[in-house]
């Protein structure tokens, strides 16, 4: 499924759309808009093997977890199409990235645009996290670090089955602090699995501020080249650079490549809220007047009603 649109204004459109929801909702994940956003456009719109979703356009009420009265149970992972042999897989690891994925899924036709309306609604399965039912999403991914393991186990099964589908990652710098994701790169450069990429939002932030201030994690390109798996650092906002950074050979081994991004992007007037912006809530009404007229400037659209 290819979308009509360019990568580059399905991204502009990503951002359009958690600012609006932002705005309304007086507050949301601003930054990793900015930050990702032409990152998961190009995933969606033209770099992945993915089929039409199979899921309605507007998103199902959660109904529960899997379980013996619930044998229809199904994940989110239906909006990035079928499983099947020959179709690529696309985890998304952050959770909280859920509000951008939703906006990509809208802006490249997949899910309705009032699924939106359901966000973070109890019973709604358009979770503020995503989890394993809410829409693109395959599996829980609200502990960081375990995408990449869940990935490289999904693509060694895949491998031995002689599947010609891909998996591909979408990570997050923080991720880098847990344990988990340098055992996942170690087991993938043992076992071979190099049907298995993945593209890390190198953004410098995170929930209690700057990286380097909470736990710096060095030079990520030379660390992952270390053990063993091609990295290579572009420039998230550049999408040529990601696909010729996509066409290098991996055998034997996963590629990372390091976007590396501004939380701000787009939106230059956070730039004031570094590196406090996880999540951006309004510090009064004032602000938000002010934060809606300049960055809907920035962004080309009339201030958000509400």
């Amino acid at each position: 499924m290819k979308n009509k649109k360019s990568s580059e204004e399905v991204a502009l459109g990503v951002r359009r759309r958690v600012f609006e929801h932002s705005i309304i909702n007086n507050g949301g994940y601003l930054s990793q808009a900015c930050s990702s956003a032409e990152q998961l456009s190009w995933l969606y719109n033209e770099e992945l093997n993915l089929g039409d979703s199979i899921l309605p356009m507007t998103p199902k009420d959660f109904d529960g977890v899997p379980s013996i009265n619930n044998k229809n149970y199904i994940t989110g992972a239906g909006y990035n199409g079928p499983s099947k042999p020959e179709l690529d897989r696309l985890i998304i690891a952050p959770a909280h990235y859920a509000l951008v994925a939703y906006a990509t899924l809208i802006e490249v036709g997949r899910m309705a645009p009032e699924a939106l309306d359901m966000f973070n609604k109890d019973g709604s399965s358009v979770e503020i996290i995503g989890a394993e039912h809410s829409p693109g999403m395959e599996m829980h991914n609200g502990t960081l670090g375990i995408g990449l393991s869940t990935g490289a186990g999904l693509a060694m099964g895949r491998k031995i089955k002689g599947e010609k589908g891909e998996v591909c990652v979408f990570m997050s710098d923080g991720e880098l602090q847990e344990g988990q994701i340098w055992e996942a790169l170690q087991a993938s450069v043992h076992h071979g699995i190099d049907n298995l990429w993945g593209i890390m939002d190198v953004n410098s932030q995170q929930v209690d501020g700057a990286m380097s201030d909470v736990m710096d994690v060095g030079d990520i390109e030379k660390k992952i080249n270390s053990f063993g798996a091609l990295a290579i650092e572009v420039d998230a906002h550049d999408i040529n650079a990601m696909k010729e950074a996509r066409k290098e050979k991996h055998e034997g081994c996963p590629l990372i490549i390091l976007a590396r991004s501004s939380p701000y992007q787009g939106m230059s007037y956070l730039k004031k809220r570094f590196p406090r912006l996880h999540y951006v809530r309004f510090n009064s009404e004032e602000e938000r007047k002010e934060m809606n007229l300049k960055i809907s400037n920035e962004l080309e659209i009339e201030p958000i009603q509400y």
